[in-house]
Protein backbone atom coordinates (compact mmCIF):
# COMPACT_ATOMS: atom_id res chain seq x y z
CA UNK A 1 0.00 0.00 0.00
CA UNK A 2 1.28 3.46 -0.93
CA UNK A 3 0.30 6.64 0.92
CA UNK A 4 1.83 9.80 -0.51
CA UNK A 5 -0.15 12.66 1.06
CA UNK A 6 -1.48 13.37 4.52
CA UNK A 7 -4.29 15.89 5.07
CA UNK A 8 -6.11 16.96 8.22
CA UNK A 9 -8.72 14.23 8.13
CA UNK A 10 -6.21 11.42 7.57
CA UNK A 11 -3.95 12.79 10.30
CA UNK A 12 -6.94 12.99 12.67
CA UNK A 13 -7.67 9.30 12.07
CA UNK A 14 -4.07 8.50 13.00
CA UNK A 15 -4.38 10.51 16.20
CA UNK A 16 -7.68 8.83 17.14
CA UNK A 17 -6.20 5.37 16.72
CA UNK A 18 -3.04 6.32 18.60
CA UNK A 19 -5.25 7.56 21.42
CA UNK A 20 -7.29 4.35 21.37
CA UNK A 21 -4.20 2.17 21.80
CA UNK A 22 -2.72 4.40 24.51
CA UNK A 23 -5.98 4.38 26.45
CA UNK A 24 -6.35 0.60 26.15
CA UNK A 25 -2.81 0.09 27.49
CA UNK A 26 -2.59 2.94 30.03
CA UNK A 27 -2.66 0.49 32.95
CA UNK A 28 0.30 -1.44 31.52
CA UNK A 29 2.25 1.79 31.07
CA UNK A 30 1.48 2.68 34.69
CA UNK A 31 2.85 -0.69 35.79
CA UNK A 32 6.24 0.13 34.25
CA UNK A 33 6.87 2.84 36.85
CA UNK A 34 10.39 2.36 38.22
CA UNK A 35 9.33 2.81 41.84
CA UNK A 36 7.07 -0.01 43.10
CA UNK A 37 4.69 2.50 44.67
CA UNK A 38 0.87 2.44 44.36
CA UNK A 39 0.68 5.67 42.37
CA UNK A 40 2.68 4.97 39.22
CA UNK A 41 0.80 7.22 36.81
CA UNK A 42 2.76 7.71 33.58
CA UNK A 43 0.12 5.88 31.55
CA UNK A 44 -2.70 7.75 33.25
CA UNK A 45 -1.01 11.11 32.66
CA UNK A 46 -0.22 10.39 29.02
CA UNK A 47 -3.73 9.07 28.40
CA UNK A 48 -5.45 12.09 29.99
CA UNK A 49 -3.10 14.43 28.12
CA UNK A 50 -3.66 12.76 24.77
CA UNK A 51 -7.41 12.54 25.36
CA UNK A 52 -7.47 16.32 25.79
CA UNK A 53 -5.77 16.67 22.41
CA UNK A 54 -8.12 14.17 20.77
CA UNK A 55 -11.18 16.00 22.09
CA UNK A 56 -9.95 19.34 20.79
CA UNK A 57 -9.16 17.79 17.44
CA UNK A 58 -12.59 16.12 17.21
CA UNK A 59 -14.35 19.39 18.01
CA UNK A 60 -12.62 21.09 15.07
CA UNK A 61 -12.93 18.33 12.41
CA UNK A 62 -10.15 20.04 10.39
CA UNK A 63 -9.54 19.37 6.71
CA UNK A 64 -6.03 20.87 6.50
CA UNK A 65 -3.03 19.26 8.17
CA UNK A 66 -1.93 22.53 9.77
CA UNK A 67 -5.38 23.04 11.30
CA UNK A 68 -5.39 19.50 12.65
CA UNK A 69 -1.91 19.82 14.11
CA UNK A 70 -2.82 23.17 15.67
CA UNK A 71 -5.97 21.80 17.32
CA UNK A 72 -4.12 18.76 18.62
CA UNK A 73 -1.22 20.81 19.98
CA UNK A 74 -3.59 23.23 21.72
CA UNK A 75 -5.51 20.41 23.38
CA UNK A 76 -2.34 18.62 24.46
CA UNK A 77 -0.81 21.81 25.80
CA UNK A 78 -3.77 22.67 28.01
CA UNK A 79 -4.39 19.09 29.12
CA UNK A 80 -0.76 18.17 29.81
CA UNK A 81 -0.35 16.28 33.11
CA UNK A 82 2.87 15.06 34.64
CA UNK A 83 6.29 15.28 33.05
CA UNK A 84 5.43 12.57 30.51
CA UNK A 85 2.31 14.47 29.45
CA UNK A 86 4.21 17.74 29.07
CA UNK A 87 6.90 16.07 26.96
CA UNK A 88 4.19 14.47 24.82
CA UNK A 89 2.57 17.88 24.31
CA UNK A 90 5.91 19.37 23.27
CA UNK A 91 6.52 16.63 20.70
CA UNK A 92 3.33 17.61 18.87
CA UNK A 93 3.83 21.31 19.50
CA UNK A 94 7.02 21.11 17.47
CA UNK A 95 5.22 19.08 14.80
CA UNK A 96 2.60 21.81 14.55
CA UNK A 97 5.24 24.47 13.94
CA UNK A 98 6.83 22.36 11.20
CA UNK A 99 3.59 21.94 9.21
CA UNK A 100 2.34 25.50 9.68
CA UNK A 101 0.79 26.90 6.51
CA UNK A 102 0.42 23.52 4.80
CA UNK A 103 -2.89 21.99 3.67
CA UNK A 104 -1.30 18.56 3.31
CA UNK A 105 2.14 17.04 3.63
CA UNK A 106 4.19 14.20 2.22
CA UNK A 107 6.64 11.76 3.74
CA UNK A 108 9.51 14.24 4.01
CA UNK A 109 7.40 16.90 5.73
CA UNK A 110 5.97 14.30 8.11
CA UNK A 111 9.45 13.10 9.07
CA UNK A 112 10.67 16.69 9.46
CA UNK A 113 7.67 17.34 11.71
CA UNK A 114 8.61 14.43 13.99
CA UNK A 115 12.17 15.75 14.16
CA UNK A 116 10.95 19.28 14.96
CA UNK A 117 8.84 17.82 17.76
CA UNK A 118 11.87 16.13 19.25
CA UNK A 119 13.87 19.36 19.13
CA UNK A 120 11.06 21.22 20.89
CA UNK A 121 10.72 18.55 23.58
CA UNK A 122 14.45 18.51 24.33
CA UNK A 123 14.42 22.29 24.70
CA UNK A 124 11.54 22.07 27.16
CA UNK A 125 13.41 19.73 29.51
CA UNK A 126 16.04 21.40 31.66
CA UNK A 127 18.19 18.28 32.04
CA UNK A 128 17.22 15.70 29.38
CA UNK A 129 17.76 12.11 30.48
CA UNK A 130 18.55 9.50 27.85
CA UNK A 131 16.83 6.14 28.03
CA UNK A 132 13.45 7.82 28.33
CA UNK A 133 10.62 8.89 26.01
CA UNK A 134 13.00 11.54 24.65
CA UNK A 135 15.43 8.92 23.37
CA UNK A 136 12.64 6.84 21.84
CA UNK A 137 11.21 9.89 20.07
CA UNK A 138 14.61 11.13 18.90
CA UNK A 139 15.87 7.87 17.39
CA UNK A 140 12.50 7.19 15.78
CA UNK A 141 12.44 10.68 14.23
CA UNK A 142 16.01 10.31 12.95
CA UNK A 143 15.00 7.05 11.29
CA UNK A 144 11.96 8.75 9.77
CA UNK A 145 14.12 11.49 8.27
CA UNK A 146 16.57 8.96 6.77
CA UNK A 147 13.77 6.80 5.37
CA UNK A 148 11.97 9.79 3.84
CA UNK A 149 15.09 10.58 1.81
CA UNK A 150 14.68 7.25 0.03
CA UNK A 151 10.89 7.02 -0.38
CA UNK A 152 7.82 9.21 -0.70
CA UNK A 153 5.61 6.51 0.82
CA UNK A 154 4.32 7.62 4.23
CA UNK A 155 3.47 4.04 5.13
CA UNK A 156 7.06 2.94 4.58
CA UNK A 157 8.33 5.87 6.65
CA UNK A 158 5.95 5.09 9.50
CA UNK A 159 6.83 1.38 9.44
CA UNK A 160 10.51 2.18 9.90
CA UNK A 161 9.69 4.85 12.48
CA UNK A 162 7.64 2.41 14.56
CA UNK A 163 10.24 -0.34 14.25
CA UNK A 164 12.95 2.03 15.48
CA UNK A 165 10.77 3.30 18.33
CA UNK A 166 10.16 -0.28 19.48
CA UNK A 167 13.85 -1.16 19.14
CA UNK A 168 14.93 1.91 21.10
CA UNK A 169 12.32 1.18 23.77
CA UNK A 170 13.75 -2.32 24.16
CA UNK A 171 17.22 -0.75 24.59
CA UNK A 172 16.20 1.75 27.26
CA UNK A 173 17.25 -0.58 30.12
CA UNK A 174 20.76 -0.63 28.66
CA UNK A 175 20.83 3.17 28.40
CA UNK A 176 19.30 3.96 31.82
CA UNK A 177 20.68 1.61 34.50
CA UNK A 178 17.78 2.01 36.91
CA UNK A 179 15.43 0.49 34.31
CA UNK A 180 17.67 -2.55 34.00
CA UNK A 181 17.93 -2.84 37.75
CA UNK A 182 14.17 -3.17 38.20
CA UNK A 183 13.56 -5.06 34.95
CA UNK A 184 11.33 -2.65 33.00
CA UNK A 185 11.48 -0.52 29.86
CA UNK A 186 10.81 3.21 30.03
CA UNK A 187 7.13 3.86 30.70
CA UNK A 188 6.89 7.11 28.73
CA UNK A 189 8.66 5.54 25.78
CA UNK A 190 6.20 2.65 25.88
CA UNK A 191 3.30 5.11 25.79
CA UNK A 192 4.75 6.79 22.70
CA UNK A 193 5.24 3.43 20.98
CA UNK A 194 1.52 2.70 21.44
CA UNK A 195 0.69 6.03 19.80
CA UNK A 196 3.01 5.29 16.86
CA UNK A 197 1.47 1.84 16.52
CA UNK A 198 -1.91 3.54 16.13
CA UNK A 199 -0.47 5.77 13.40
CA UNK A 200 0.84 2.74 11.56
CA UNK A 201 -2.46 0.85 11.77
CA UNK A 202 -4.34 3.70 10.10
CA UNK A 203 -1.74 4.06 7.34
CA UNK A 204 -2.18 0.34 6.69
CA UNK A 205 -5.91 0.87 6.22
CA UNK A 206 -7.36 0.19 9.66
CA UNK A 207 -10.10 2.54 10.81
CA UNK A 208 -10.23 3.83 14.39
CA UNK A 209 -12.99 2.33 16.52
CA UNK A 210 -14.05 5.80 17.72
CA UNK A 211 -13.81 8.86 15.51
CA UNK A 212 -16.90 10.81 16.51
CA UNK A 213 -16.43 14.13 18.30
CA UNK A 214 -16.93 13.79 22.07
CA UNK A 215 -19.89 15.29 23.87
CA UNK A 216 -19.36 18.93 24.70
CA UNK A 217 -18.61 19.51 28.36
CA UNK A 218 -21.64 21.20 29.93
CA UNK A 219 -19.56 22.28 32.91
CA UNK A 220 -17.55 24.62 30.71
CA UNK A 221 -20.73 26.32 29.54
CA UNK A 222 -22.58 26.61 32.87
CA UNK A 223 -21.48 30.10 33.81
CA UNK A 224 -21.53 31.38 30.24
CA UNK A 225 -25.08 30.08 29.83
CA UNK A 226 -26.25 31.85 32.97
CA UNK A 227 -24.61 35.09 31.93
CA UNK A 228 -26.47 34.83 28.63
CA UNK A 229 -29.70 34.35 30.55
CA UNK A 230 -29.42 37.23 33.00
CA UNK A 231 -33.10 37.99 32.45
CA UNK A 232 -34.30 34.58 33.56
CA UNK A 233 -35.77 34.12 37.04
CA UNK A 234 -33.75 32.27 39.64
CA UNK A 235 -36.76 30.11 40.55
CA UNK A 236 -36.83 28.83 36.96
CA UNK A 237 -33.66 26.78 37.61
CA UNK A 238 -35.07 23.26 38.09
CA UNK A 239 -31.87 21.47 39.11
CA UNK A 240 -29.99 23.86 41.32
CA UNK A 241 -26.70 22.16 42.21
CA UNK A 242 -23.89 21.81 39.69
CA UNK A 243 -22.11 18.68 40.90
CA UNK A 244 -18.71 17.56 39.64
CA UNK A 245 -16.40 14.84 40.89
CA UNK A 246 -14.16 11.96 39.95
CA UNK A 247 -14.49 8.31 40.94
CA UNK A 248 -11.28 6.36 41.32
CA UNK A 249 -12.01 2.82 40.21
CA UNK A 250 -8.38 1.80 40.53
CA UNK A 251 -6.71 2.18 43.96
CA UNK A 252 -10.14 2.84 45.47
CA UNK A 253 -10.31 3.12 49.25
CA UNK A 254 -13.91 1.84 49.32
CA UNK A 255 -13.95 -1.74 50.68
CA UNK A 256 -17.27 -2.90 49.17
CA UNK A 257 -17.38 -1.23 45.78
CA UNK A 258 -19.61 -2.55 43.00
CA UNK A 259 -18.42 -3.40 39.47
CA UNK A 260 -18.70 -0.26 37.35
CA UNK A 261 -20.98 -0.08 34.30
CA UNK A 262 -20.95 3.30 32.58
CA UNK A 263 -24.33 2.71 30.92
CA UNK A 264 -26.10 1.70 34.15
CA UNK A 265 -24.48 4.57 36.06
CA UNK A 266 -25.36 7.07 33.33
CA UNK A 267 -28.99 5.89 33.24
CA UNK A 268 -29.40 6.23 37.00
CA UNK A 269 -27.87 9.71 37.00
CA UNK A 270 -30.17 10.76 34.15
CA UNK A 271 -33.09 10.16 36.50
CA UNK A 272 -31.55 12.48 39.10
CA UNK A 273 -30.84 15.58 37.01
CA UNK A 274 -29.78 16.99 33.65
CA UNK A 275 -26.71 18.47 31.87
CA UNK A 276 -25.13 15.08 32.38
CA UNK A 277 -21.58 14.19 31.35
CA UNK A 278 -19.90 10.89 32.19
CA UNK A 279 -16.41 10.14 30.85
CA UNK A 280 -14.67 6.96 32.01
CA UNK A 281 -11.79 4.61 31.44
CA UNK A 282 -10.51 1.62 33.40
CA UNK A 283 -9.15 3.77 36.21
CA UNK A 284 -11.39 6.76 36.75
CA UNK A 285 -14.75 8.31 35.96
CA UNK A 286 -15.32 12.04 35.48
CA UNK A 287 -18.86 13.19 36.23
CA UNK A 288 -20.80 16.42 35.77
CA UNK A 289 -24.53 16.71 36.52
CA UNK A 290 -27.10 19.30 37.56
CA UNK A 291 -29.25 17.88 40.33
CA UNK A 292 -31.45 18.73 43.29
CA UNK A 293 -29.92 15.93 45.33
CA UNK A 294 -26.10 16.06 45.21
CA UNK A 295 -25.89 13.85 48.29
CA UNK A 296 -27.80 11.09 46.53
CA UNK A 297 -25.57 11.42 43.46
CA UNK A 298 -22.42 11.12 45.59
CA UNK A 299 -23.84 8.17 47.53
CA UNK A 300 -24.52 6.36 44.26
CA UNK A 301 -21.05 7.19 42.92
CA UNK A 302 -19.33 6.04 46.12
CA UNK A 303 -20.71 2.55 45.61
CA UNK A 304 -18.33 2.20 42.65
CA UNK A 305 -15.12 3.66 44.12
CA UNK A 306 -13.55 6.47 46.12
CA UNK A 307 -14.57 10.07 45.38
CA UNK A 308 -12.13 12.88 44.58
CA UNK A 309 -12.19 16.47 43.33
CA UNK A 310 -15.74 16.97 44.56
CA UNK A 311 -17.21 20.35 43.65
CA UNK A 312 -20.81 21.30 44.36
CA UNK A 313 -22.01 24.77 43.44
CA UNK A 314 -25.39 26.33 44.13
CA UNK A 315 -26.42 27.61 40.70
CA UNK A 316 -29.31 29.62 42.09
CA UNK A 317 -26.85 31.49 44.27
CA UNK A 318 -24.52 31.88 41.29
CA UNK A 319 -27.38 33.26 39.25
CA UNK A 320 -28.25 35.79 41.95
CA UNK A 321 -24.60 36.84 42.08
CA UNK A 322 -24.56 37.25 38.31
CA UNK A 323 -27.62 39.47 38.51
CA UNK A 324 -25.96 41.50 41.26
CA UNK A 325 -22.77 41.74 39.20
CA UNK A 326 -24.74 42.98 36.23
CA UNK A 327 -26.30 45.58 38.48
CA UNK A 328 -22.91 46.70 39.73
CA UNK A 329 -21.59 46.99 36.19
CA UNK A 330 -24.54 49.12 35.23
CA UNK A 331 -23.91 51.27 38.27
CA UNK A 332 -20.30 51.56 37.15
CA UNK A 333 -18.99 50.23 40.44
CA UNK A 334 -15.20 49.62 40.23
CA UNK A 335 -13.98 46.02 40.28
CA UNK A 336 -12.07 44.64 43.29
CA UNK A 337 -8.39 45.50 43.32
CA UNK A 338 -5.95 42.84 42.30
CA UNK A 339 -3.98 40.93 44.91
CA UNK A 340 -0.30 41.97 44.95
CA UNK A 341 0.62 38.28 45.08
CA UNK A 342 -1.31 35.08 44.39
CA UNK A 343 0.07 31.93 45.99
CA UNK A 344 -0.86 28.53 44.52
CA UNK A 345 0.09 25.17 46.04
CA UNK A 346 -0.64 21.59 45.02
CA UNK A 347 -1.67 19.14 47.75
CA UNK A 348 -3.87 16.10 48.23
CA UNK A 349 -5.58 15.77 51.59
CA UNK A 350 -7.88 18.09 53.51
CA UNK A 351 -5.44 18.51 56.38
CA UNK A 352 -2.53 19.46 54.12
CA UNK A 353 -4.75 21.88 52.19
CA UNK A 354 -5.79 23.60 55.41
CA UNK A 355 -2.17 23.91 56.55
CA UNK A 356 -1.21 25.51 53.25
CA UNK A 357 -4.07 27.99 53.58
CA UNK A 358 -2.94 28.85 57.10
CA UNK A 359 0.50 29.64 55.64
CA UNK A 360 -1.02 32.16 53.24
CA UNK A 361 -1.78 30.12 50.13
CA UNK A 362 -4.74 31.56 48.23
CA UNK A 363 -5.53 28.53 46.06
CA UNK A 364 -4.83 24.85 46.77
CA UNK A 365 -5.09 22.65 43.69
CA UNK A 366 -5.93 19.07 44.56
CA UNK A 367 -3.24 16.74 43.32
CA UNK A 368 0.21 15.48 44.10
CA UNK A 369 1.45 11.91 44.08
CA UNK A 370 -1.78 10.97 42.27
CA UNK A 371 -3.96 12.82 39.76
CA UNK A 372 -1.39 15.40 38.66
CA UNK A 373 -3.06 18.71 37.75
CA UNK A 374 -2.92 19.82 34.13
CA UNK A 375 -1.51 22.97 32.62
CA UNK A 376 -5.08 24.23 32.26
CA UNK A 377 -5.77 23.58 35.96
CA UNK A 378 -2.92 25.92 36.84
CA UNK A 379 -3.98 28.56 34.31
CA UNK A 380 -7.54 28.50 35.64
CA UNK A 381 -6.28 29.03 39.18
CA UNK A 382 -4.05 31.90 38.04
CA UNK A 383 -6.94 33.63 36.25
CA UNK A 384 -9.34 33.21 39.16
CA UNK A 385 -6.86 34.65 41.67
CA UNK A 386 -6.88 38.05 40.00
CA UNK A 387 -3.33 38.75 41.19
CA UNK A 388 -0.61 41.03 39.86
CA UNK A 389 1.96 38.24 40.12
CA UNK A 390 1.81 34.57 41.03
CA UNK A 391 3.96 32.00 42.79
CA UNK A 392 3.31 28.28 42.23
CA UNK A 393 4.43 25.48 44.56
CA UNK A 394 4.04 22.16 42.69
CA UNK A 395 5.29 20.06 45.64
CA UNK A 396 6.00 17.09 43.41
CA UNK A 397 8.67 16.50 40.77
CA UNK A 398 6.12 15.08 38.33
CA UNK A 399 4.07 18.31 38.44
CA UNK A 400 6.97 20.68 37.90
CA UNK A 401 6.88 20.76 34.08
CA UNK A 402 3.13 21.38 33.88
CA UNK A 403 3.47 24.20 36.41
CA UNK A 404 6.31 25.78 34.43
CA UNK A 405 4.35 25.45 31.21
CA UNK A 406 1.42 27.26 32.84
CA UNK A 407 3.71 30.00 34.16
CA UNK A 408 4.99 30.62 30.63
CA UNK A 409 1.44 30.86 29.28
CA UNK A 410 0.05 33.03 32.09
CA UNK A 411 -0.83 36.64 31.31
CA UNK A 412 0.75 37.85 34.58
CA UNK A 413 4.32 37.35 35.86
CA UNK A 414 4.55 33.91 37.46
CA UNK A 415 7.33 32.00 39.17
CA UNK A 416 7.49 28.29 39.92
CA UNK A 417 9.35 27.31 43.06
CA UNK A 418 10.63 23.79 42.20
CA UNK A 419 9.41 22.09 45.36
CA UNK A 420 9.26 18.30 45.10
CA UNK A 421 7.46 17.47 48.33
CA UNK A 422 4.85 18.82 50.73
CA UNK A 423 7.44 19.67 53.42
CA UNK A 424 9.52 21.58 50.88
CA UNK A 425 6.48 23.60 49.86
CA UNK A 426 5.71 24.53 53.46
CA UNK A 427 9.31 25.50 54.15
CA UNK A 428 9.33 27.70 51.05
CA UNK A 429 6.22 29.56 52.23
CA UNK A 430 7.90 30.52 55.49
CA UNK A 431 10.50 32.42 53.44
CA UNK A 432 7.91 34.33 51.39
CA UNK A 433 7.87 38.13 51.84
CA UNK A 434 4.86 39.97 50.42
CA UNK A 435 6.76 43.25 50.25
CA UNK A 436 9.55 41.93 48.04
CA UNK A 437 9.63 41.47 44.28
CA UNK A 438 9.14 38.20 42.42
CA UNK A 439 12.86 37.58 41.81
CA UNK A 440 13.70 38.03 45.50
CA UNK A 441 10.97 35.64 46.63
CA UNK A 442 11.88 33.06 44.02
CA UNK A 443 15.45 32.90 45.33
CA UNK A 444 14.56 33.10 49.02
CA UNK A 445 11.90 30.41 48.81
CA UNK A 446 14.13 28.12 46.73
CA UNK A 447 16.99 28.52 49.22
CA UNK A 448 14.62 27.79 52.13
CA UNK A 449 13.15 24.53 50.87
CA UNK A 450 16.62 23.16 50.08
CA UNK A 451 17.20 22.84 53.84
CA UNK A 452 14.35 20.35 54.30
CA UNK A 453 14.57 16.55 54.08
CA UNK A 454 11.41 14.59 53.27
CA UNK A 455 10.58 11.03 54.30
CA UNK A 456 7.63 9.04 52.94
CA UNK A 457 6.12 5.70 53.87
CA UNK A 458 3.93 3.75 51.48
CA UNK A 459 3.55 0.13 50.39
CA UNK A 460 5.07 -1.79 47.49
CA UNK A 461 2.90 -2.94 44.60
CA UNK A 462 5.37 -5.49 43.22
CA UNK A 463 8.54 -7.42 44.00
CA UNK A 464 11.72 -5.62 42.96
CA UNK A 465 15.15 -4.48 44.08
CA UNK A 466 16.27 -0.86 44.33
CA UNK A 467 19.97 -0.51 45.04
CA UNK A 468 20.65 -2.62 48.12
CA UNK A 469 16.99 -2.72 49.17
CA UNK A 470 15.13 -5.95 48.43
CA UNK A 471 11.38 -5.27 48.17
CA UNK A 472 8.45 -7.66 48.32
CA UNK A 473 4.92 -6.86 47.20
CA UNK A 474 2.83 -5.41 50.08
CA UNK A 475 5.95 -4.46 52.06
CA UNK A 476 6.09 -1.03 53.62
CA UNK A 477 8.78 1.01 51.90
CA UNK A 478 10.53 4.14 53.14
CA UNK A 479 11.60 6.87 50.73
CA UNK A 480 13.84 9.84 51.54
CA UNK A 481 14.08 12.66 49.01
CA UNK A 482 13.15 10.33 46.16
CA UNK A 483 15.38 7.39 47.14
CA UNK A 484 14.03 4.13 48.59
CA UNK A 485 16.10 3.46 51.72
CA UNK A 486 14.23 0.63 53.44
CA UNK A 487 11.53 -2.01 53.13
CA UNK A 488 9.88 -4.18 55.75
CA UNK A 489 6.69 -6.10 56.47
CA UNK A 490 6.27 -4.14 59.71
CA UNK A 491 5.24 -0.49 59.59
CA UNK A 492 7.03 0.36 62.84
CA UNK A 493 10.32 -1.14 61.65
CA UNK A 494 10.08 0.69 58.33
CA UNK A 495 9.25 4.00 60.02
CA UNK A 496 12.10 3.70 62.49
CA UNK A 497 14.57 3.09 59.67
CA UNK A 498 13.31 6.17 57.81
CA UNK A 499 13.62 8.33 60.92
CA UNK A 500 17.15 7.12 61.61
CA UNK A 501 18.10 8.14 58.07
CA UNK A 502 16.39 11.52 58.44
CA UNK A 503 17.70 12.60 61.82
CA UNK A 504 21.02 14.42 61.82
CA UNK A 505 23.00 16.31 64.45
CA UNK A 506 21.75 19.59 62.99
CA UNK A 507 18.06 18.56 62.90
CA UNK A 508 15.98 20.97 64.97
CA UNK A 509 12.39 20.12 64.01
CA UNK A 510 10.59 17.02 62.74
CA UNK A 511 6.98 17.23 61.58
CA UNK A 512 4.86 14.10 61.15
CA UNK A 513 1.85 14.29 58.82
CA UNK A 514 -0.48 11.32 59.17
CA UNK A 515 -2.93 10.31 56.45
CA UNK A 516 -6.01 9.18 58.39
CA UNK A 517 -7.37 9.22 61.93
CA UNK A 518 -6.52 5.52 62.16
CA UNK A 519 -2.86 6.47 61.78
CA UNK A 520 -2.83 9.01 64.63
CA UNK A 521 -1.74 6.59 67.37
CA UNK A 522 1.12 5.29 65.23
CA UNK A 523 2.16 8.89 64.52
CA UNK A 524 2.38 9.51 68.28
CA UNK A 525 4.52 6.38 68.66
CA UNK A 526 6.85 7.69 65.95
CA UNK A 527 7.03 10.97 67.89
CA UNK A 528 8.05 9.07 71.02
CA UNK A 529 10.73 7.27 69.03
CA UNK A 530 12.14 10.59 67.83
CA UNK A 531 12.31 11.79 71.43
CA UNK A 532 14.38 8.72 72.29
CA UNK A 533 16.69 9.08 69.29
CA UNK A 534 17.12 12.88 69.46
CA UNK A 535 15.86 14.33 72.78
CA UNK A 536 16.54 17.94 71.75
CA UNK A 537 14.53 17.85 68.54
CA UNK A 538 11.20 19.66 68.49
CA UNK A 539 8.31 17.48 67.21
CA UNK A 540 4.97 18.32 65.61
CA UNK A 541 2.25 15.80 64.77
CA UNK A 542 -0.34 17.04 62.28
CA UNK A 543 -3.25 15.57 60.37
CA UNK A 544 -2.62 15.64 56.62
CA UNK A 545 -5.30 13.41 55.13
CA UNK A 546 -3.01 12.46 52.21
CA UNK A 547 -3.90 9.26 50.30
CA UNK A 548 -1.58 6.27 49.71
CA UNK A 549 1.22 7.65 51.89
CA UNK A 550 0.13 7.11 55.52
CA UNK A 551 3.08 9.10 56.88
CA UNK A 552 5.11 12.05 55.63
CA UNK A 553 8.10 13.16 57.72
CA UNK A 554 9.75 16.58 57.41
CA UNK A 555 13.17 17.18 58.99
CA UNK A 556 14.54 20.70 59.25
Amino acid sequence: MVVNRLDGDFFSQMIYQGGNLLKANAHRVDSLNVFPVPDGDTGTNMNLTFTSGVEELARQSPVRIDQAASALARGLLMGARGNSGVILSQLFRGFEKAVHGKAEIGAKEFADGLKAGVDTAYQAVMKPVEGTILTVAREAAETAVRTARATDNLLAVMEKTYEQAQATLNRTPEILPVLKEVGVVDSGGQGLVYIYEGFLRVLRGEKPTVTEPPESDPAAADLEEMVAQVHMKTEEIHFGYCTEFMIWLKNSTEPNKHPFSEQIFRNRLAQMGDSLLVVSDEELVKVHVHTENPGGVLELAQSYGSLHRIKIENMREQHLNILKEEGRKKADVPQPAKLPYGLIAVASGSGLAEIFRSLGVHRVIEGGQTMNPSTEDFLTAIRELNAEKVIILPNNSNILMAAKQAAELADVPAAVIPTKSIPQGMAALVAFHAGENLEYNEKAMTDAFALVKTGLITHAVRDTKMGDVQIKEADFIGIIDGVIVTSDRELTVCGEAVLRHLLEETTELVTIFYGSEDDKDQAERFAQLIEQLSPDVEIEVLYGGQPLYPFIFAAE
